[in-house]
């Protein structure tokens, strides 16, 4: 028996995950704007519950309906922008502290630039089942910060934003590990066809 086949080839552009991806995307301004108006409160917190959300249900959909060459760069692009955004304004509110803020930013554009730059010289780097954990410990550390009965609790926020940066940095060395052996790989076929 054959498997579910794929409504949407590799190359579409215009698909229901992809759609969910750019809401996303479009959604964090409004957590954005809402931490920098208010601070932690329930209203903040549910937006970006279901920011968060969708990177599931896109996720999901994407399997369903077939995965895009386009939906596997804007995905893990919103996931980053998210967190960072949120971070960096729940940093500027001062609910956590920047350092943690910055070693995620900083690591979460290095992996933009570098999975850039090894697709350029022909080197696909699979997302690793890992960078999801690290996704989903990054949002769960958002919205302890958010959540009004945690937030004030800054030993717990700051474990689970510590905890964030450790599977942060331990994936970011994960991939500069894949991709070199894939451009050794890709090296290697190349020089014996």
């Amino acid at each position: 028996m054959s498997g579910s086949s794929s409504t949407f080839g590799p190359s579409a552009l215009v698909t229901p995950a992809n759609a969910l991806t750019l809401a996303r995307l479009g959604a964090t301004p409004v957590v954005v704007a809402m931490v920098a108006a208010t601070g932690a409160g329930w209203a903040a917190f549910s937006v970006a519950f279901a920011v968060g959300a969708t990177d599931g249900v896109d996720g999901w959909l994407a399997r369903r309906q077939g995965a895009t060459r386009s939906g596997a760069f804007l995905d893990p692009l919103a996931d980053k922008v998210a967190v960072v955004a949120v971070l960096g304004a729940l940093a500027g509110r001062g609910i956590v502290w920047w350092l943690p803020v910055v070693l995620i930013a900083a690591r979460e554009l290095s992996m933009v630039v570098y999975r850039m730059a090894m697709g350029r010289r022909g080197v696909s780097i699979p997302a690793r089942p890992s960078a999801k954990v690290k996704t989903l410990v990054q949002g769960v550390a958002i919205l302890l910060a958010l959540a009004p009965p945690v937030s004030p609790h800054h030993v717990v926020v700051s474990a689970a934003l510590w905890t964030a940066v450790a599977l942060t940095l331990v994936t970011g060395v994960q991939y500069l590990h894949d991709g070199r052996r894939a451009a050794m790989s890709t090296t290697a076929e190349l020089a014996h066809p």
